[in-house]
């Protein structure tokens, strides 16, 4: 049962991770189309973007089951 609930609870931190990593793609996207930023405030967010990837990916492979060899 507990094993339940941990997928949800991954599932809707996996969830909310992609939305938030859409939601700043966007926001990069829309700060080049305006060309009014800074070099270091662009590349904050595009670490941003990379680090919630890197999320994304460890929180996807917490939801496989573990394969014995």
């Amino acid at each position: 049962m507990a094993e339940i609930d941990e997928q949800e609870v991954l599932r809707a931190e996996l969830e909310q991770l992609k939305i938030e990593h859409g939601d700043l793609d966007r926001a990069i996207e829309a700060l080049i189309e305006t060309g009014n930023y800074n070099s270091l405030q662009l590349q904050r967010l595009k670490k941003r973007k990379l680090i919630l990837k890197d999320q994304i990916y460890a929180t996807q492979n917490m939801m496989l089951p573990d394969i014995i060899a």
